[in-house]
């Protein structure tokens, strides 16, 4: 069920860049700071972000997973001292 979910969800957001891109076909330029990059799609642009941000969070959500305590005995072996 779960890889379901997530196909649905990429398949979302894979409809809404296309949906954007062709509604906005002019080229955009980034600029951060003072630098500035040349003129791309803006479709190329949210799919790469898309893409980063994917990336990203598949790197750092194993991180942030707090390890689960492995204990030799349960509590009932415990009840018994």
């Amino acid at each position: 069920m779960a890889n379901f979910l997530t196909s649905v969800i990429v398949a979302g957001w894979v409809c809404a860049i296309a949906l954007i891109s062709v509604q906005n076909a002019r080229p955009v330029t980034i600029q951060f700071l003072f630098l500035q990059s040349v003129e791309i799609p803006l479709g190329l642009v949210l799919a790469s972000c898309v893409a980063l941000g994917m990336v990203g969070v598949a790197i750092v959500l194993p991180l942030w997973r707090s390890p689960v305590p492995s204990s030799r005995y349960s509590r009932d072996d415990l009840d018994d001292f």
